[in-house]
């Protein structure tokens, strides 16, 4: 990336570490071979594929028998969403993958409350008899609010006992879009409590187009590609073994150095924050103060146009986003925003400003000065 650029859009994407690079570089060339042919440099690098998975698995606490790899995470979405046929609760804040998969079926959108968290109580009031799934995301991908996934299991282990209980035949799921919060907060299945899991390594300084899905033994897939069987039958082709190694790197890496490098970002994050709320008190901070990503700060300047903000803010060589990178792309008002109530005017003027690998100090020091001027110019152009 050119030097003279200030990345801090780490939640739309995130640069491929020169580790991971390397650990796929061989699969391109010498190590092309497909893992399904009979002869032993297939059959290695049938053997790295499965062992890569395993990594993968033992970083979230799960089996490698229990993963599907796909090509990101709208795919994994997708299979499970796919799997069901009954009534789904999900909440209105989800990424568009969710929002797009539970409009196939009989749906109950759960709303959040202000700061973008929703409530396990909110949840048990939308599940019904019919309810097959019930989807919530470990963190929202703009506000960076952190969802409290243990509590809302809770809640479908309760009904699901009392399905069993009653004699009622229908299952119930409960999954979670981890897509975001990977290497910043704990990820592992037990201790969140889901029933089924999906994962990007775009996220993680992995391969883009590179996800899986993992799911506790008991529940059923159903196929969303045909074809030889691959991935358990649920999602045939011949497999992607260089991005599947790539992942097991990207995702070792983020989960061995996942405690420092959130003290590190959620220190760096605080520095910027207290900057633009002292320059500009009447900004409007948005998410949960004490449950959010630790790279991850929304803010909104009443009044200004952000869109316009952005441009102004690229020609100076920081780049931040309005919101979700599929909103933005679409030049429309945040979902996420809308949903906590956020009033028009704080919401056209939000930023989501997201740190990562690529911060430091020097350019958390630089980008500072440089927002504060680009905003300080707009509030006086617009006379606010």
């Amino acid at each position: 990336m050119n030097d003279n650029l200030i990345y801090l859009d780490h939640a739309a994407g995130t640069p491929l570490d020169a580790r991971v690079l390397e650990a796929m570089q061989p699969y391109f060339s010498e190590l092309f071979f497909n893992p399904s042919s009979p002869y032993a440099p297939a059959i290695q690098v049938r053997r790295d594929y499965e062992q890569a998975k395993s990594r993968i698995a033992v970083c979230i606490g799960g089996k490698a028998d229990d993963l599907v790899m796909t090509a990101g995470a709208t795919e994994s979405i997708n299979i499970m969403f796919g799997s069901i046929d009954g009534h789904v609760v999900t909440s209105s804040i989800e990424h568009q993958a969710v929002l797009e998969a539970a409009k196939v079926h009989d749906h109950t959108f759960v709303e959040p409350d202000e700061k973008g968290r929703i409530s396990a109580d909110s949840v048990a009031k939308a599940i019904r008899p019919s309810t097959e799934l019930v989807s919530i995301h470990l963190a929202n991908n703009e506000l960076g609010t952190v969802q409290p996934l243990r509590e809302i299991a809770e809640v479908v282990r309760a009904e699901r006992q009392r399905r069993a209980l009653a004699g009622e035949q229908a299952p119930i799921y409960f999954h979670s879009d981890a897509s975001q919060g990977l290497g910043q907060i704990d990820v592992h299945v037990a201790r969140l409590g889901v029933d089924a899991l999906t994962l990007n390594a775009g996220k993680i300084y992995g391969p883009k187009q590179v996800g899986c899905l993992w799911t506790d033994r008991f529940v059923r897939l159903r196929p969303l590609v045909r074809g030889g069987g691959q991935e358990r039958g649920v999602r045939s082709g011949t497999e992607n073994i260089a991005g599947t190694i790539g992942f097991a790197a990207a995702i070792e890496f983020a989960t061995q150095h996942a405690h420092g490098e959130a003290k590190r970002l959620a220190k760096l994050r605080d520095n910027l924050e207290s900057e633009l709320i002292t320059a500009f008190p009447g900004a409007v901070l948005s998410g949960a103060r004490k449950k959010r990503l630790p790279g991850h700060l929304h803010i909104s300047f009443p009044g200004l146009d952000a869109e316009r903000l952005i441009f102004l803010l690229e020609m100076q060589g920081v780049l931040v986003a309005t919101g979700s990178a599929c909103a933005a792309n679409k030049g429309t008002r945040s979902h996420v925003l809308t949903a906590i109530n956020l009033a028009p005017e704080i919401a056209d003027g939000s930023l989501r400003i997201t740190l990562g690998r690529l911060t430091d100090e020097s350019n958390i020091t630089k980008a500072a000065a440089i927002l504060k001027a680009v905003i300080a110019g707009e509030v006086k152009r617009v006379g606010k």
